[in-house]
């Protein structure tokens, strides 16, 4: 009997977010809300560009492919200016409400 593969769970969270896109503003959201974890915001980040290509997201940012991946990686520290291209190239916005 063959076993199917397992899937990391980035890969995991990079098909689902491919194949519902309404899924993935929630899950921008949520880690906007995550208090306990600060890179939430960059993982996400880095699962939406990752799911909608990241060079066509780069392109759409108008940020360099390579700027792209070093800034949504695990050591990266993007600047807002980044966040907000990023954001607004996968359709999405960053917004702030009141805690």
């Amino acid at each position: 009997m063959k076993r199917k593969t397992s899937v990391s769970h980035d890969e995991a969270m990079v098909r689902r977010l491919r194949k519902d896109p309404g899924f993935a503003a929630e899950y921008l959201k949520a880690a906007l809300e995550d208090d306990d974890e600060p890179r939430a915001l960059l993982i996400a980040l880095r699962h939406l560009a990752h799911a909608q290509g990241i060079a066509r997201v780069a392109k759409a940012a108008g940020i360099e492919r390579e700027s792209l991946y070093r800034a949504l990686s695990v050591h990266g520290n993007p600047r807002l200016s980044t966040l907000v291209a990023v954001t607004r190239a996968i359709g999405l916005k960053l917004t702030v409400e009141a805690a």
